[in-house]
Order: C-alpha cells, then sequence, then structure tokens
C-alpha cells in the first residue's frame, strides 16, 4: 500500500490514476487492472482491507485499493469506471458501514466472492460527541470506552449521512478483533482460490501470530498509568479503548468531518482538568485545526494518534504494524505509562 516501497514504472502509475483507483501492491507487477493479472483479484475498500489481502494472499494475489493514500475513506465516492473494474476482479473485500458507496457497489456487483469484514467479528456502539455521560464527574473514570446512552441517533448515521447502524465500523484499531477478521478472509481466499489453500491458511497463521503480539505489546505498554482518559478528534479508537481499559473522549463522532458544538468543547475541557489529560489527538488524514484550537484553550499538547486508514509519506511508519507502534508510544506518553 505504501508508495514509497513500490517500484513501478511512472507509466503505471498514470494508468492506474486514470482508472480512478488507489494504489497497487506489492503483488502487483505492471498496474495491470483487476480480472486481467492472472492471479486471484482482489478489490479492497481502503487499506486496512488491502493489508489483509496482501498479507494473507502473498504471491499468489493482485489487490486494488479502492481508496487512495492520504484520502478521507469516508468521503470516497465510486466512478463509473471503478464500478466496471470492480466487476471483473474475484473477490471484495470491504468493511460494511464504513463506506456507502462502496458497499453500494459491491452489493450490485456480480463478483462470486464478497467478504465483509464487519461479518467476521462483533461491531458495537461507541459514543460519539453527542453521547458523552453528563455525569462525567462521578462516572467519566469507569474502564473502556464507554458506549454512551444518549447518542443513540448519531450512532447510527451522522450528519454528513453516514450510515453506521451496524455499530462503530473502526475494527482494525483492536488487534483482537482485527486477527478475527484475518482468519475469516484466510477462510474466504482458502475456499475462493483452493489451489493455494494451505499458503492462504500458513500466511494467516502468521498474521494472527503478529497481531496477537501487537496486543500484548499494548497490554503491557499501557499496564501502568496515570490517567485512563485520551481525547482525540474524532472517535475511531472505542474499540482500542475497550480493549485496554481506555476512555476516548472525541472532539467529533464516528465521522472525521463532524464539527464539534460549543458545549462538548467546554465539557472536553472540563474532562480534561478533572482526569489529567496532556494531550489532544489527531490525526494524518484530518485537518488538526480543531485539536490544535482546543489544546490552545485548555493549555495542552498536541499529537498524532492514527486511525490507520492509510499510509502516506506522513504516516509514522510503513505498514500497519508500524504505525500501530507509534500509536502505542503516543498513548503511553499521553497517558503517562510507565
Amino acid at each position: 500500500m505504501n508508495v514509497r516501497r513500490r517500484h513501478i514504472s511512472a507509466v503505471a502509475l498514470t494508468a492506474v490514476a486514470a482508472l480512478g483507483f488507489g494504489t497497487l501492491t506489492a503483488c502487483s507487477s505492471d498496474g495491470a487492472a483487476a480480472g486481467d493479472t492472472g492471479s486471484f483479484d482482489v478489490v479492497a475498500s481502503f487499506y486496512p482491507m488491502a493489508f489483509l489481502a496482501e498479507r494473507i494472499g502473498g504471491e499468489h494475489v493482485h489487490v486494488t485499493s479502492l481508496t487512495q493514500p492520504g484520502q478521507e475513506p469516508h468521503d470516497l465516492e465510486i466512478s463509473a469506471r471503478q464500478t466496471a473494474q470492480l466487476e471483473e476482479a474475484d473477490a471484495a473485500l470491504y468493511l460494511k458501514g464504513l463506506q456507502p458507496s462502496v458497499d453500494e457497489a459491491i452489493g450490485q456487483s456480480p463478483i462470486a466472492t464478497k467478504i465483509d469484514a464487519a461479518e467476521l467479528t462483533t461491531l458495537e456502539e461507541h459514543g460519539t460527541e453527542a453521547g458523552h455521560d453528563e455525569e462525567h464527574g462521578d462516572e467519566h473514570g469507569t474502564e473502556a470506552g464507554h458506549a454512551d446512552e444518549h447518542g443513540d441517533e448519531h450512532a447510527h448515521e451522522d450528519e454528513h449521512g453516514h450510515d453506521h447502524e451496524g455499530g462503530d465500523p473502526h475494527i482494525w484499531l483492536d488487534p483482537v478483533r482485527y486477527a478475527e477478521v484475518a482468519e475469516g478472509v484466510g477462510k474466504a481466499f482458502q475456499k475462493a482460490d483452493p489451489d493455494h489453500a494451505a499458503d492462504y491458511r500458513k500466511n494467516t497463521a502468521a498474521l494472527v501470530k503478529d497481531l496477537k503480539a501487537l496486543d500484548e505489546k499494548f497490554r503491557t505498554g499501557l499496564a501502568n498509568r496515570t490517567t485512563n482518559v485520551f481525547v482525540t478528534t474524532h472517535a475511531a479508537f472505542g474499540y482500542l479503548a475497550e480493549r485496554y481499559g481506555l476512555t476516548e473522549e472525541a472532539i467529533s463522532g464516528l465521522d472525521p468531518d463532524t464539527e464539534p458544538s460549543g458545549a462538548r468543547v467546554k465539557e472536553l475541557q472540563k474532562i480534561a482538568k478533572e482526569d489529567g489529560v496532556t494531550t489532544v489527538f489527531y490525526e494524518t488524514l484530518v485537518s488538526d485545526k480543531t485539536a490544535k484550537t482546543l489544546a490552545g484553550d485548555t493549555g495542552l499538547r498536541t499529537d498524532v494518534l492514527d486511525p490507520v486508514e492509510g499510509i502516506t509519506d506522513h504516516s509514522r511508519g510503513e505498514d500497519y504494524f508500524q504505525v500501530m507502534e507509534a500509536n502505542l508510544t503516543a498513548l503511553r506518553t499521553a497517558l503517562g505509562a510507565r
């Protein structure tokens, strides 16, 4: 997924851009479109899905991402050309509820193998900016990314029309849930391309092992901390917070483009003071203006907590694991972990 790591000709990149597709993976040899490669062709909706396909498929797959590096995946609109190319693929790997245009295109396509990552693990509802417990002073310190009771309508559909009815889609930020998805993808690949089932099985096992090791790094790295609370620009880290006994306080909701209310900003200022918050986190694919404004008003610092929705030159790493470990380092500093 990282353009810096591939040796692809400028001509090939231009051809792909003309098709409206995202990046090619290391499995792509010459920029051929899905359906023309002689490999098991997988169209992935965005980086976390493409990463799974690459790691599990190895040399047997050709992976194309619909979301370009640096593009905010929530905002993706599928072009007619992409829809036509999608229909030539052997499999589509996506996360229903995150990108409505992708959901619609895949739902209408004749692809034989449609893999919805949301069906391979359990989804939950996590709070949005409208759903914070107003009894914050007494209850806020409870463990683990509490789901907010009176933000239900926002958890289903945000102001920009992004449908999250199935729950919070950011499952890849929890290594345990991401491993569950990996196992399901591996089984789907084995069924769809049985000639290479043994390799898919082996690659899946190796990926799951790495994800379990990452989970252990987070558990041990965050074990001794001075606060459980962290503030982010949008509510992408609910699963991560829940997994490691933290509380995420998001400036906006599940959609990173949602503007916070004045009341929410004042509430976050109070939370920061009461819970010893030191840092307001922003992300690489969304403007840091709101985070810096809040931090400036409260005397806090800012740092990056990357939801790993895409890898760019500004990412703190070249793949999912490197960026997640950078996130762990940032969280340890913000939470006073020792």
